[in-house]
């Protein structure tokens, strides 16, 4: 499953659309404006949030949380000591399950893995227009909302340590 997302540089509340490879819009990002902290939901084509993701106020590193339904669904943090690579960490709600995101961030080059298994890859090397990324979901039975959202992270959490 390959989706292109396309990332809106100006605009109020950060919204942008994700679109299957066939162009049809499958995903809303809705970015919420004039929050204390960054705030998005993960939204279908008919306004359902299928994914709110949320910057922990209060944590020693930068963090965000994905939930689904008011639960929580994954934590995402960036790995201390990742000197050469963007590297990340993403808990799921389980307790035994880490996800390992690494690559190039703010390039939009990375991939998500679990346990040395690749799950997703985030690219711009296939597309040609500016500011848009694919998002490649490699299993089947992975959870594309899930893995839309730790990519929203991951790249909200590096835009904002090179903000700082």
């Amino acid at each position: 499953m390959r989706f292109l997302v396309r990332d809106r540089i100006l605009g109020i509340g950060d919204d942008y659309w994700i679109e299957d490879d066939r162009g049809n819009k499958v995903f809303l990002v809705d970015g919420k404006a004039l929050r204390l902290r960054d705030t998005f939901e993960l939204k279908d084509t008919e306004g359902r949030v299928l994914v709110d993701i949320r910057r922990k106020m209060f944590a020693l590193r930068d963090t965000m949380v994905i939930e689904r339904g008011g639960e929580p669904l994954a934590t995402v943090r960036r790995k201390r000591l990742s000197l050469l690579r963007n590297h990340h960490w993403v808990a799921l709600a389980d307790g035994s399950t880490e996800l390992d995101v690494s690559g190039r961030v703010l390039d939009r080059e990375f991939a998500v893995e679990y346990d040395g298994e690749l799950l997703a890859v985030i690219s711009r090397r296939w597309l040609h227009v500016r500011e848009t990324y694919g998002v490649d979901v490699v299993r089947e039975d992975a959870d594309p909302a899930l893995l839309i959202a730790v990519a929203v992270c991951v790249i909200n959490l590096a835009e904002k340590e090179r903000e700082d």
